[in-house]
């Protein structure tokens, strides 16, 4: 006897073919333009470092930046600016800027406003603005959110090279977490409890050293919606490398924004 499907059968078969063929494109769309995001992105993330003409290397890398605004504004991480200490050799504050293969250029910034209950600092470029990224609103922000950050995880070892991973948000927990006992209370975790507690990003993506003041943007958009941050992460930076935590921490765009509308002088 010959089997003959039935037409019932043969819509549920054609259905099954056409959503796996969706959603084969669909996945393939959505990677064509996080590549065009990410190629978007790069321009706009910077290194913070220092820069001593008679130093070797001259320029010093301490972490990742983010252009906003108007171009001229950059938001890393406040524990990421540099304490300048030999002066009187002019060494200078400033950002890295990426250029082709190992090149890369020196621009002198400012601070202009630190905010270090957030561990977010502002610092202003003179000159030419560079291209800046949209500053998007973390109030949306939903855990199971896929999302993405750009920066320098491992500082200038290879050249400045901007490296991007996926990261979903897999909590939105305060950042002040109870200590187990007493002993475990220092000065700083005493001043912590001290103060109001705020809410903080948590991703299932691995961060580095160097990501420090990376942005967490939207992989639709490349609207910023967090500056990684790196020092709530445990463990020592030498062994990040080869024992990273794979939990990464972000401060919400929210606090950006209220650093960025402090009067600049």
């Amino acid at each position: 006897m010959r089997f003959r499907p039935s037409l019932q059968l043969l819509c549920s078969i054609i259905s099954g073919v056409l959503f796996t063929l969706l959603g084969t494109l669909s996945a393939g769309a959505a990677a064509a333009d996080l590549s065009g995001v990410i190629a978007a992105v790069k321009p706009s993330v910077v290194g913070v470092g220092s820069y001593q003409r008679l130093r070797s290397p001259a320029a010093v890398f301490n972490g990742t930046g983010v252009v906003l605004g108007d171009g001229l504004s950059v938001i890393t991480n406040a524990h990421v600016v540099p304490e300048l200490t030999d002066s009187e050799q002019k060494e200078t504050l400033g950002v890295l800027v990426a250029g082709e293969g190992t090149a890369f250029s020196f621009r002198p910034a400012t601070v202009v406003a630190v905010d270090k209950e957030h561990d977010l600092a502002h610092l202003r470029l003179s000159g030419a603005p560079l291209p800046a990224l949209k500053l998007g609103d973390s109030a949306g922000l939903r855990e199971g959110r896929e999302l993405a950050f750009t920066g320098f995880p491992l500082g200038m070892v290879l050249g400045l090279h901007p490296v991007t991973h996926r990261a979903m948000l897999s909590a939105i927990t305060p950042i002040i977490l109870p200590s187990a006992n007493s002993r475990q209370l220092d000065a700083r975790a005493v001043a912590a409890l001290q103060r109001a507690p705020f809410n903080i990003l948590q991703l299932d993506g691995t961060a580095y050293p160097g990501n420090s003041g990376s942005p967490l943007y939207d992989p639709a958009d490349g609207s910023v919606v967090g500056i990684i941050n790196m020092v709530f992460i445990k463990g020592l930076k030498e062994t990040a490398i080869t024992s990273p935590s794979g939990i990464t921490y972000a401060i919400p765009s929210r606090y950006v924004q209220e650093l960025l509308q402090r009067k600049v002088p």
